[in-house]
């Protein structure tokens, strides 16, 4: 098996480092396909997704250039940050942990560019002039960062984290998620459970009714397996929605299991039982598995999201 979770990158120098961060995902791409060519776990999938869980607001590819350069981070920043925010003090001889951050300048609504590389361009969009143009991202560049355990001083503030490991102030607010998510959730008493040996489904519903696809969920005396079951009916039917082709979805099934990995570490239930089989993915290339590992990640985002929006309420 092709795993490499043990060994971290560094990307010391600065003439070859926007080099060797691209490097750095492409190969852990091709190192996940050798592992899903063996049909197996994978441990470096597994490791991703852990750290996923904690930086479920950081696109893939910087989730994934942390995991190989500090996998144990669990929160990260700038070193001004670190000092002006937060009152602590990145310890001398730390070495920094490098992502990618956008560039935001005024970007031409035809090409996407900056207006120099605009003026450079091909595109013909002249409706507004460039000083009108909104700004976004027009490209992305590397800034270090550093882990909390790589620094030093005041404590951070307390999060809102009463949720964790409370699955009974948990699972309100995840079946409260259904609403923004766009489905619908019912939990069935098991006597009037008629779906075998599942836990839980998910199906689409009749164009006149309000949401397109429904969810069920057996009742349980355990809140945390509840949730964590309707957490997975909730990466299904985002993932699912209008594909399909069987083959497809069948590779989809280890997007949902990854997506639910991923929601509930975050608010701390046992997903120990996850089954992250890559077999299904055998037959991929490394472009497509980067496709979804960023579905995976925008996914779980989107569900994130809504069940802390149910929380704040």
């Amino acid at each position: 098996m092709a795993s490499n979770t043990t060994s971290r990158v560094q990307f010391s120098s600065s003439d070859t480092r926007t080099d060797e961060m691209h490097r750095t995902i492409e190969q852990w791409a091709e190192e996940l396909v050798d592992d899903v060519a063996e049909a197996k776990t994978s441990e470096q999938f597994q490791a991703w997704l852990d750290v996923q869980s904690r930086f479920h607001d950081y696109s893939y590819r910087n989730t994934l250039l942390i995991a190989r350069q500090c996998p144990e981070a669990t929160k990260v920043a700038g070193y001004r940050t670190w000092q002006e925010e937060f009152d602590r003090q990145v310890q001398d001889g730390e070495s920094a942990i490098w992502i990618w951050a956008p560039i935001i300048a005024k970007q031409c609504p035809g090409c996407g560019n900056s207006p120099n590389y605009h003026a450079d361009s091909d595109c013909a969009y002249d409706e507004m002039p460039p000083e009108e143009w909104s700004e976004g991202p027009v490209a992305f560049k590397p800034v270090p960062v550093f882990d909390i355990s790589q620094t030093e001083g005041e404590p951070l503030p307390e999060l809102d984290t009463e949720a964790r490991g409370n699955a009974t102030d948990l699972f309100p607010a995840v079946t409260g998620a259904a609403d923004t998510l766009g489905v619908q959730v019912a939990v069935v008493d098991p006597a009037e459970w008629d779906h075998g040996p599942a836990e839980g489904i998910c199906r689409p519903v009749d164009d006149e009714d309000e949401y397109d696809t429904a969810i069920e969920i057996r009742a349980r005396e355990s809140t945390a397996a509840m949730a964590a079951v309707l957490i997975h009916e909730f990466a299904h039917a985002l993932l699912h929605s209008g594909v399909t082709d069987n083959p497809e979805r069948e590779k989809r099934e280890v997007e949902a299991e990854a997506v639910a990995y991923v929601v509930g570490r975050h608010f701390g239930l046992d997903m120990s039982g996850s089954a992250l089989y890559l077999a299904a993915w055998q037959s991929d290339e490394p472009d497509t598995i980067l496709d979804r590992l960023d579905r995976i990640s925008r996914t779980a985002t989107e569900i994130i999201e809504a069940i802390r929006a149910c929380q704040r309420r």
